[in-house]
């Protein structure tokens, strides 16, 4: 009887260890900001660690193929209102955020409908809201976890080594 109750013990300790997000290599990290235009932007994702590894070599993103922008569940990103992304409408509401660099160094912004799929292993383009492309640049300090800032003026800013990604919210 006590062997069981032990066994069924650590058998709930491991499960909840593993429902415990914030025990993940990548931990879950949520930035939100009402902006001037009233409405409130939120972005939900994981924020990995470079550890050494190379943007673009070891770790994504990588040249040409879809990136969750984070780890693990898909980036969310959320809108209390409609807004203008870089001059474009989105509707308010909840949707994956996705990001595809090209050689360029120009970044396609993508905001999917499907707002609770793991990664982007499941991304299927008919179900995007709306794609924007801009200018990916390099900041002067790197930044070793994936980190975004959302400001009160709407500026959105993906920083993760020394890329970044910059965008505007209206």
């Amino acid at each position: 009887m006590t062997l069981a109750l032990v066994g069924t013990l650590l058998i709930s300790a491991t499960a909840f260890a593993q429902d415990d997000k914030s025990k993940r290599p990548s931990p879950p990290v949520k930035v939100a900001e009402t902006i001037k235009s009233g409405a409130t932007v939120s972005i939900d994702y994981s924020s990995p660690s470079l550890k050494g590894r190379v943007i673009g070599k070891d770790i994504e993103p990588k040249t040409g193929v879809i990136w969750r922008a984070g780890a693990n569940e898909a980036t969310v990103f959320e809108t209390s209102k409609n807004v203008q992304v870089e001059g474009k409408p989105l509707a308010a509401g909840k949707y994956a955020f996705f990001v595809l660099c090209k050689e360029n160094g120009d970044c396609e912004l993508i905001f999917n409908k499907n707002s609770t799929q793991w990664g982007a292993y499941d991304y299927k383009q008919a179900e995007d809201a709306l794609r924007v492309t801009v200018k990916s640049g390099k900041s002067a300090n790197s930044v070793e976890k994936l980190t975004y800032t959302i400001g009160k003026d709407g500026h959105v800013s993906l920083n993760w080594g020394t890329m970044e990604i910059g965008f505007k919210v209206q």
